[in-house]
């Protein structure tokens, strides 16, 4: 659980933090214990804004994977393929919605998503889903609910409105935990900026970027008979933070 009051930032609401929403972005994630949230949060608090919807700063998300019965998106993952695809719904619970969402990494390690609102999750996608899927990814893929996961995030912008942190918690995959004591932190720009408070404040407390998949690890963890000894060594560095 994270301690700190994030009553100390200055608030930003959900239409105004639009202006830095970064569909086509470049990712950067950094993973540490629960317990440096604070420090880092009273290193940055006069250069970033937090979300604020409602009275709520902390969010819950809830998704639903989808994967072919072969496991075909999460395999990219695993085999190192650069371009590479996830398909989820997305609940953002505070906000009472629900979206379809397709993320694509390129090449050149460029992130874009693309989403359509729903009203509901749905075990099965409709015609429409699919409809957009294969404009968005040009394959015909066909897909069944893999994985569902669930979080807690608060999300930071910087006061230029050209980055954004989200700060994930209190991660579980089928209901089940995963590294209670884990933060993941991503941070979210047009390009790689290491000149970010963040990004700066993370590399002096000495923690640095890990490249995760929040999926690929659930389906890791959740299906021992999938694939994964390109995941073991990341399984035991997070293994590691998570019992400091």
């Amino acid at each position: 659980m994270i301690s700190y009051n994030l009553d100390k930032f200055e608030s930003i609401s959900l239409n105004e933090m639009e202006a830095v929403s970064l569909m086509k972005r470049v990712d950067t994630k950094f993973v540490f214990h629960v317990s440096l949230v604070p420090l880092l949060l009273e290193y940055i608090k006069e250069q970033y804004k937090v979300l604020k919807i409602g009275q709520n700063r902390m969010m819950t998300y809830k998704s639903n994977y989808f994967d072919t019965p072969d496991a075909h998106l999460y395999l990219m993952h695993h085999n190192g393929k650069a371009k590479r695809v996830k398909v989820r719904i997305r609940n953002y619970v505070e906000s009472n919605l629900f979206f379809l969402e397709v993320k694509k990494k390129s090449n050149n390690g460029n992130t874009s998503k693309k989403r359509i609102p729903i009203t509901s999750f749905n075990e099965k996608l409709d015609m429409n889903s699919l409809s957009f899927i294969h404009k968005t990814i040009g394959e015909n893929y066909t897909l069944e609910k893999s994985i569902d996961n669930q979080f807690n995030r608060f999300t930071l912008v910087n006061k230029h409105l050209t980055e954004r942190v989200t700060i994930d918690s209190n991660l579980s995959f089928n209901g089940a935990p995963f590294y209670q004591n884990l933060v993941i932190l991503e941070l979210k720009h047009e390009r790689i900026n290491r000149h970010s408070p963040v990004y700066q404040s993370l590399s002096s407390m000495g923690i640095h970027p890990m490249r995760l998949s929040k999926y690929c690890m659930g389906m890791a963890k959740s299906d021992a008979s999938l694939k994964q000894n390109i995941f073991k060594s990341k399984f035991n560095k997070i293994s590691k933070i998570n019992n400091l």
